[in-house]
């Protein structure tokens, strides 16, 4: 990712922020004929677990994706806010449109997990962090045993220690003040008129 340096943010630091409304992220590895593949996934993040953290998550075993979690290298995409931002948000006539945003980008090489154990453990953890604002929170213990398990049996449960994770804030930090504070106030404006609706 290209990271100027005043757009430069810790990674770890700045995903942790960033979750969980941004635990839905983007997978992207490298197949043997150098074609890449992407996918979409819900992520959990221990961040305690290695220097970077450890990423957690599943996919369908029937997916082709899941023959090269192990071979290299893969990207994890993980987007936070953004908008677009018009020349007439600005204070001054200077400027031109653009985006701002955050994102992180972390990597590693994913690790199957095969131990049914661990497997359970990790649909328990993902599942307890997408549930925990409902107000009757769902646990994969609610299936009896025979149905979990053949539903494990369909997945390829995996981590990613994370040897390397970038973050990247672009949010007007090399505009003039009174630039960054119309921006603020003219996104503020749209919000509002968006929740009036």
């Amino acid at each position: 990712m290209y990271v100027p340096p005043h757009f430069s943010v810790p990674g770890k630091e700045t995903l942790v922020r960033l979750l969980p409304a941004a635990s839905f992220a983007t997978l992207v590895s490298t197949g043997d004929d150098g074609a890449l593949i992407a996918t979409h996934l819900p992520f959990s993040y221990d961040k305690t677990r290695g220097e970077n953290g450890t990423l957690i998550a599943h996919m369908a075993r029937a997916n082709p994706h899941g023959k090269l979690l192990e071979k290299s290298e893969a990207l994890t995409i993980f987007q936070g806010p953004h908008s677009y931002i018009s020349p007439s948000y600005y204070a001054t006539d200077i400027n031109v449109p653009t985006w701002n945003y955050v994102a992180v980008h972390a990597y590693g090489t994913p690790e199957i997990i095969e131990d049914m154990e661990d497997v359970r453990a990790l649909l328990e953890r993902l599942t307890a962090e997408n549930e925990r604002e409902m107000p009757n929170p769902w646990s994969p213990a609610q299936l009896d045993r025979k149905r979990l398990t053949g539903l494990m049996r369909g997945i390829i449960a995996f981590e990613i220690p994370v040897s390397r994770i970038e973050g990247k804030a672009k949010l007007g930090q090399n505009k003039t003040a009174e630039d960054q504070a119309a921006v603020q106030a003219a996104i503020g404006n749209l919000w509002e008129q968006s929740e009036r609706r």
